[in-house]
């Protein structure tokens, strides 16, 4: 009897909702990636890309919603009263590291030193962060860390581990161990980015290694097998490679606090950490700590570019499948011509946050061959970082909105990046640190601003409303009044979208510089010319 009982009271039928988003191909989906890589000199590994790209958009996403919400927890000591300071994670997060790792997301750059690598991997982290962003904190800091250890030749090891493209979770000393993963330990409480003011000190105990004496604030990811770390060594600030396990297995002096209970970033620990004479092992010579790690900078800050654009893109294909299936008064969304301008606005914006993006990475790839395309990485992470990563809140908001409601329930992937969106912004210098990089760069490497110069005018004589601005936008780089910085900083990051899209011959090219540089758009987005065509952008974006 209870079939026909529930039969009688269903009260409606289940219909004008779209069918499940995923599984779905990120990368056959995505036109203006599969330009950018090729553009971007990287189209020698295109099937490896691809391939990321059918896994990131069908299992590694379904992974990341148990790995998301069943955050990590920290286990001080074991049940008999050992200290062990272990982070224990949902098993999905260890399969998305394993498939990450695997596939390149963290090595590709080192295991393959061939023109184009650093492209590649760029477009392999483009589409993790799409699926998974809270381990691409790992994955980021491991791949960023390789050109810092490779600095002190007794740590070839360790560069050579994250080379290797194997993921091992065990803790366990690094000798047992086919692969590494690396954190990170900057800030502390008195401080924050002004690392100069770091107390934590390191008293030298012969061959290059020293005890550690003090705290860290922010300890990224703490089930990492190393950690680079900065500490007041006798001759000034230095950087170091501190150990989970010392060569004979035995657990570092360093105690793990807590885990910080932060906004979003949920499947991935971060923590507060305390050491104890805690031993490691100097890179670098003594005083010259900032120097040593503005290598992993560069590449951790290229990083939150490409981890900003891709919640961009994907809360993007989130609203377009959405508004193709879903009827509202007789249309479907993606008919209504309000919402075409909100979704043709969103493309185009998301469309120039990747080609930024993946052109820092061929000026990153190129640097130790084209000291050019080095000056240029210099000041371009630092404007891309800026920019692209301020957007994101906003434009995750706006793709919440064309869902409604249901882009506000966890069961939608939209709340979730909504979290994650301003991360990037704070992550490795915030807004402000990143303006006064540039204003430095300006001030004291002539280089940089010359390169900067020519990249935005080799795209000159391509478009009336980009040749309009350059002039004043010329004049602007004679000033580094600090005041000023943000909104110099939001013009040159402007102007360099615009002229990447226009040499990219992308049928965006034009309404991005009319809207964005020609003053047809308003403050918010959406708001987009009455009379621009709105279908171009939106099939470019979802070619369906």
């Amino acid at each position: 009897m209870e079939g026909p009982v529930m039969s009688r009271f269903q009260t409606h039928a289940v219909d004008n909702q779209p069918p499940e988003f995923a599984p779905r191909d990120l990368w056959q989906d995505d036109i203006a990636l599969r330009e950018a890589l090729v553009r971007e000199g990287g189209d020698a590994h295109a099937g490896q890309v691809a391939r990321y790209g059918a896994l990131a958009g069908g299992e590694l996403l379904a992974l990341s919603f148990d790995a998301h919400r069943d955050r990590p927890r920290l286990r001080s000591h074991d049940r008999f009263g050992h200290r062990i300071d272990t982070v224990e994670f949902h098993p999905n997060y260890h399969r998305i590291m394993a498939a990450a790792v695997e596939h390149g997301v963290a090595g590709l750059s080192w295991a393959d030193a061939s023109p184009g690598a650093h492209v590649a991997r760029a477009a392999l982290c483009y589409l993790h962060n799409q699926a998974e962003p809270g381990t691409s904190c790992p994955l980021t800091m491991t791949h960023a860390a390789v050109p810092v250890l490779r600095q002190a030749p007794g740590l070839r090891e360790w560069a050579d581990k994250v080379a290797a493209c194997r993921y091992d979770p065990r803790d366990v000393a690094i000798d047992g161990k086919p692969g590494v993963t690396l954190g990170m330990g900057m800030t502390e409480k008195q401080g924050g980015s002004d690392v100069r003011a770091n107390t934590t000190t390191a008293t030298q105990l012969g061959d290059g290694e020293y005890a550690l004496v003090g705290h860290k604030w922010f300890f990224s990811a703490p089930m990492s097998d190393g950690f680079l770390v900065l500490a007041q060594a006798p001759g000034g600030l230095s950087c170091f490679l501190l150990p989970r396990r010392l060569p004979d297995g035995a657990k570092n002096a360093f105690a793990l606090m807590r885990l910080k209970d932060k906004l979003g970033d949920w499947s991935n620990a971060s923590g507060e950490v305390e050491f104890m004479e805690a031993r490691a092992w100097r890179i670098g010579a003594e005083g010259r700590g900032i120097a040593t790690i503005l290598q992993m900078v560069m590449l951790t800050r290229l990083d939150c570019m490409l981890g900003s654009a891709a919640q961009m893109r994907m809360a993007l294909a989130q609203a377009l499948h959405h508004a193709s299936h879903r009827m509202a008064f007789g249309k479907r969304l993606i008919e209504q011509p309000l919402m075409r301008n909100v979704l043709a606005d969103l493309a185009i914006e998301s469309e120039a946050a990747l080609a930024l993006s993946m052109r820092v990475a061929r000026a990153v790839d190129a640097s130790p061959r084209d000291p050019r395309e080095a000056a240029l990485a210099r000041i371009a992470t630092a404007i891309g970082k800026y920019w692209i990563c301020k957007r994101a809140p906003a434009f995750v908001n706006e793709a919440q909105e064309c869902l409604g409601g249901a882009g506000y329930i966890e069961e939608s992937i939209l709340p979730r990046l909504y979290r994650q969106a301003p991360l990037n912004s704070i992550w490795e210098g915030s807004g402000n640190i990143q303006c006064l990089d540039v204003l430095r760069a300006l001030a004291r490497e002539p280089e940089s601003a010359e390169a900067l110069v020519a990249e935005l005018d080799a795209a000159s004589c391509e478009d009336r409303d980009y040749d309009a601005a350059l002039p004043a936008l010329r004049e602007s780089l004679r000033s580094t009044d600090e005041a000023g910085a943000r909104m110099l900083v939001e013009r040159l990051a402007l102007a360099l979208q615009a002229g990447l899209l226009l040499r990219a011959n992308s049928p965006l090219a034009g309404l991005f510089c009319r809207s964005r540089l020609g003053g047809g758009h308003g403050l918010a987005l959406g708001t987009l010319p009455a009379d621009a065509d709105f279908a171009m952008p939106i099939a470019r974006a979802w070619p369906m």
